[in-house]
């Protein structure tokens, strides 16, 4: 145990976080049980290890953060791990990576129904089911999914600026207002394309080659999160990365229906089995689809997207990449955090929590004079009426 508290320390004193997540402020603390999803890269050893750093001096031994990679834990339970923790004092345990640990639904739950004085904080990836259908932690635990940073973040990030989060509902009502106190202050175009192309991960902060490990990471999601999670022979692997290819390709173009007939063709395999293995993409933040109202999975989907910009540009390097699609994966990723977001009547329409209609219009396309929708306007500092600078759907989370 002493080992693990000497690591903890280390890893607390020396953690950097220059912007606070907005999540961390979000999610409510005092549950016993809470799950914190996201996908490689998007930094949830680094908000775990700041709650601690925020919340307890890394004297106090009530709080232990624990990486379930140790080998440690392939010869002890982490049952076992966590009572002897509690005995010793401990309060608050955080874990990390936990979906390694066979059988860790079980564990946690037999954790939450045996360890009443002991909070646990766990990370996983995001394919992970929590609330879904995994019955072990039915009822007990409250999940929450930490994204990559929203261009608000990054640009507070960038500035040392403190801009808050607003609603949709606010923007809509107040959008030119809003746009105009942020541009008082600077320029979020300057900072805009920038975002697109590498700050949605905080990656980019370790100066190294940033889409050599965006790379890396999205063949770690399909390798080991898709694989072991869904428990797929290894042998189907090279199926699901020549699927996420195609569709990527599809995507980084023009963003519409896929092609199941053509793709269970090319990947050698059945349609069903195709459209189980888009799924599977989306759940692991891979991929966005955008249904009608009517229509849901396992039909096909109406479009499919890249789920942020930064892995366009990291599959696609020559930057050969249509800036109408590049403008409509920024808006739906930003969508879906909390919102229903369905394709419209028209193609390029799409429809937010069954009440609102947008299009978006990229800088290479004139507004639209005959359209009830409201309009994300690329490169626009400041709107007006109906008219939404595409940049400030950023400042949703």
């Amino acid at each position: 145990m002493d080992a693990f508290f000497r690591t903890h320390k280390y890893l607390v004193d020396h953690v950097e976080s220059p912007v606070k997540r907005l999540l961390m402020s979000e999610i409510d603390w005092n549950h016993r049980l809470i799950g914190i999803k996201g996908s490689r890269g998007v930094g949830k050893t680094t908000f775990l290890l700041q709650y601690a750093k925020e919340n307890f001096n890394t004297e106090d031994k009530t709080c232990l953060y624990i990486n379930l990679n140790n080998f440690y834990f392939t010869n002890r339970s982490l049952r076992g791990f966590a009572d002897e923790f509690r005995k010793s004092g401990g309060k608050t345990l955080l874990i990390d990576q936990v979906f390694k640990y066979p059988d860790w639904s079980k564990e946690l739950r037999y954790c939450y129904d045996n360890f009443q004085d002991l909070r646990i904080v766990f990370s996983g990836s995001s394919v992970m089911r929590l609330k879904d259908d995994n019955p072990d932690l039915a009822g007990c635990v409250h999940s929450y999914n930490l994204r990559g940073f929203s261009f608000r973040e990054f640009l507070n990030l960038m500035t040392g600026s403190n801009f808050k989060a607003y609603t949709l509902e606010e923007i809509l009502t107040n959008h030119k207002a809003i746009a105009e106190e942020i541009t008082n202050k600077l320029k979020p175009l300057a900072y805009f394309q920038d975002y697109l192309h590498h700050g949605y991960y905080p990656i980019f902060l370790e100066h190294t080659n940033f889409s050599e490990n965006l790379l890396k990471i999205m063949n770690m999601i399909v390798e080991v999160d898709i694989l072991l999670l869904k428990q797929m022979e290894l042998k189907y692997l090279p199926k699901i990365r020549k699927l996420f290819y195609l569709l990527a390709s599809c995507s980084i173009c023009t963003p519409c229906a896929p092609n199941v007939s053509q793709l269970s063709v090319d990947i050698e395999t059945s349609r069903a089995t195709v459209m189980n293995y888009i799924k599977y993409l989306k759940d692991a933040r891979l991929l966005n689809w955008l249904y009608s109202e009517e229509d849901n999975f396992p039909k096909k989907p109406e479009k499919l997207f890249l789920q942020n910009t930064n892995q366009m540009y990291a599959i696609w390097p020559n930057n050969n990449i249509s800036r109408k699609a590049l403008c409509e994966t920024f808006f739906v990723n930003n969508m879906v955090r909390d919102k229903k977001v369905h394709s419209g009547t028209n193609n390029d329409e799409f429809l937010i929590d069954n009440q609102y209609l947008f299009t978006v219009v990229p800088k290479d396309e004139k507004k639209k004079n005959n359209t009830k929708a409201y309009q994300a306007m690329d490169m626009m500092d400041i709107g007006s009426e109906k008219m939404i600078p595409l940049w400030l759907f950023g400042f949703l989370y």
